[in-house]
């Protein structure tokens, strides 16, 4: 038998809630059970007959309706190419943590003001739901099971007001932020769609408490309808009026509140409130098969039979990348912390997630609404991404992955960026023209320099003891450790000194170790990132091959682009090694105390700033604090945007090589926050940020302020110590 399709099942399910409904409106007619306790509630009271079983036919209508809406949505994410989100034992503990979260809206608190106000909303409507639901079971009931009756209705009635005004304080909180303190990210995006659903929810909200307070007015305000405290208050308003006159207010209040209910079945598949739904399903599929800072893996290009590389028509993403697009909240979060955005470029991430989802809607069949609404006049001839997004757009972002960190539902952005520029760079050739410089550097010398590789090792020709690894020979029998120092310590003035110091402090903890020299290859990372998956390839083989001969297993490096790539994107390719960034084994030599920090100090006012492909992509933030941290008299002084919030020094995903002439230079903007702070020195760990920051700090006319990779600190704060003085001063 085929297994049926997820929009076929969706279907199934609205087909099953329909019937289940139908049966359940007919059940109470046939059995007249009835809840003889003094202190309960009796279901449709004042409703005629006539409006229950319209009631009931309608609501069954709808949820047909309502599934088969969503049907068209879940059939547009079955467009996409496959992607293997599925639960295993070795992560069914992970997803159902992440779905918690997404859950219980622990992601969205990162930004209290915003997530206590979803919380509001959020909890507000589901505790509603869950008390309608178990008034229709305890309807459904026979007479010796039902349960809403007593101290237990009192309960019940006391928490269901309760999370009503809970829920009513959160939409007139989320009015206030939309319409009147109106925060840039919320401001640029808001559509009519946005009032409409706080429109429902308020209607919803409202009818619901006036329906309830002129039930109870009607009945004679018993005592026990004291714990329905909002309705108690609001019944005691209109307590004088006409008995016929309270029933037909309490007939036409719940009306309303049904009308008002039945809009929410229209707009929850068909406008942006999807996500209450969507969202957290995006947080359970979460955990992929790769590592956090991998790009997606593509076939050996030398031998696929593909014809086309990349994203471009919405069959090209996969289904997980489709479905991110009804995931998103269009909180612009991610709009709020992108360095490319801030800088006055013009990329946001946020318009990429749902440019994407404009298209896969617009190409559907039939068609399907946007993730939201759209302004009039905008047109899409072909299932093109193209159609929406522009090649600017993709090469202004740094590759950062400051979006996919703040981002409480866990879109996927920065994949899809990448995805779309290796359709650009492989199929189209549309690249910045100095992208085309690096590739042809890469391609003829192995480096982004276009340098010769002979030089690659001539940084340690004065150190002693350096020594080259030969070719062919197992490194197992010559050094435990291989030293990569990448094109930028390799050729770059400013990270040679990098370089050297982090080989005189190997060399003081008597850590055996070697370098390549000539046979050290660039590791193909910018080409990767700018989407030119061909010259990576080419280069990652080469140096599998080269690494897999030498029976090179431990390798330390001092470049977080090289250690991203060696450690998560060549293992794609059959090249695995224990990899670590020169942050973490110096700071394991420290607390190992084979690095002697006795005496090293360091009086000085500084600052770290953290690199996205070390951070970020890696979660690696307390080792080069940690290093830097052990100096004696050093001051330490955090930028307002540090940790996982850090901004990009803009080099990133080959952005080093490309011009920057569109708004504020980001190494600008980056320098200037680190000069705020006061500090005399930047401290980093990343060869590009180095180059970076110091530009910038230059830039702004500060000579005084230093720039140096924590290797260069560190082995000056043990050099100043007299006792330990030798002939290994950095150059």
């Amino acid at each position: 038998m085929r297994r049926p399709k997820p929009h076929q099942i969706v279907l199934a399910i609205g087909v099953l809630a329909a019937v289940g409904t139908v049966a359940s409106g007919i059940a109470p007619q046939i059995t007249h059970w009835h809840d003889e306790s003094p202190v309960s509630r009796e279901v449709f009271v004042n409703i005629p007959a006539a409006i229950q079983v319209a009631f009931y036919l309608t609501v069954a209508a709808m949820l047909f309706v309502t599934s088969w809406l969503v049907s068209l949505r879940v059939r547009n994410y079955e467009r996409g190419a496959p992607d293997d989100r599925r639960v295993k034992r070795s992560n069914a503990k992970r997803r159902m943590r992440d779905f918690r979260r997404g859950v219980w809206m622990q992601t969205l608190l990162r930004d209290p003001a915003a997530g206590v106000m979803h919380s509001m909303i959020y909890f507000g409507f589901l505790v509603l739901f869950a008390a309608t639901v178990l008034l229709e079971i305890d309807h459904q009931l026979p007479t010796g099971m039902k349960f809403l009756h007593g101290e237990v209705y009192k309960g019940y009635a006391f928490t269901a007001d309760l999370f009503g005004l809970v829920f009513l304080g959160g939409i007139l909180w989320a009015f206030a932020r939309r319409y009147i303190q109106r925060p840039y990210r919320i401001r640029i995006k808001t559509k009519p769609e946005h009032l409409v659903i706080l429109s429902v929810f308020l209607v919803i909200s409202v009818t619901g408490f006036l329906a309830e307070g002129f039930r109870i007015a009607a009945e004679g305000r018993p005592d026990f309808e004291k714990w329905s405290f909002v309705g108690w208050g609001l019944s005691g308003l209109v307590s004088a009026w006409r008995e016929t006159a309270l029933i037909d207010a309490h007939r036409w209040a719940w009306i309303a509140h049904v009308v008002a209910f039945f809009s929410f079945l229209v707009i929850l598949p068909t406008t942006m409130l999807r996500h209450m739904i969507t969202s957290p399903m995006n947080m359970f599929w979460k955990d992929k098969d790769r590592p956090k800072g991998a790009m997606k893996p593509m076939p050996n290009l030398l031998e696929t039979e593909l014809e086309s590389f990349g994203a471009i028509a919405i069959e090209d993403f996969t289904w997980k990348q489709l479905f991110d697009t009804d995931a998103c909240t269009v909180c612009g979060r991610c709009t709020s912390v992108c360095p490319a955005h801030a800088t006055g470029k013009s990329l946001d991430p946020r318009e990429i997630v749902l440019k994407v989802g404009e298209v896969m809607n617009a190409t559907a069949s039939p068609q399907t609404t946007p993730p939201v609404g759209v302004v009039d006049g905008i047109s899409i001839r072909a299932n093109s991404v193209f159609e929406r997004i522009t090649s600017e757009e993709v090469w202004a972002c740094t590759t950062c992955k400051a979006c996919d960190e703040i981002c409480p539902v866990n879109i996927e952005i920065l994949d899809k960026i990448l995805d779309m520029r290796r359709y650009l760079a492989l199929m189209e050739s549309d690249f910045p023209a100095t992208l085309g410089n690096v590739y042809r550097s890469m391609e003829n010398s192995s480096n982004v320099y276009g340098m010769n590789q002979g030089d690659r090792g001539a940084w340690a020709d004065d150190l002693e003891g350096i020594e080259i690894m030969e070719p062919g020979v197992p490194a197992t029998t010559q050094h435990e450790y291989l030293m990569w120092v990448g094109c930028a310590g390799s050729f770059d003035d400013r990270n040679k000194k990098t370089s050297r110091a982090l080989a005189k402090l190997l060399q003081r903890a008597d850590i055996d170790f070697a370098i390549l020299g000539p046979s050290e290859l660039c590791t193909g990372d910018s080409a990767r990132r700018s989407g030119n998956e061909y010259i990576f390839q080419m280069l990652a083989m080469q140096n599998i091959e080269m690494l897999d001969g030498a029976g090179v297993t431990k390798i330390i490096t001092q470049c977080p682009h090289c250690f991203n790539t060696l450690a998560n994107e060549y293992p794609q390719l059959g090249g695995n090694y224990e990899v670590v960034h020169h942050s973490q084994f110096l700071s394991q030599l420290i607390d190992e105390g084979k690095l002697s920090m006795a005496g090293a100090s360091l009086a000085e006012r500084v600052t770290y700033h953290d690199s996205c492909y070390l951070g970020r992509h890696n979660d690696v933030y307390m080792a080069p604090r940690n290093v830097i941290g052990s100096l004696k008299g050093i001051d330490i002084v955090e930028m307002p945007r540090n940790g996982t919030k850090g901004m990009c020094c803009g080099a990133g995903g080959a952005r080093m090589w490309m011009e920057e002439s569109t708004g504020k230079k980001v190494n600008t903007e980056r320098a200037q926050e680190a000069l705020s702070t006061g500090a005399t020195r930047v401290a980093v760990a990343c060869p590009f940020c180095y180059v970076m920051m110091d530009d910038g700090v230059k830039g702004e006319g500060n000579e005084n302020v230093i720039v140096q990779d924590i290797a260069e600190m560190l082995l000056e704060a043990i050099e100043s110590d007299p006792s330990k003085l030798d002939q290994t001063s950095i150059v």
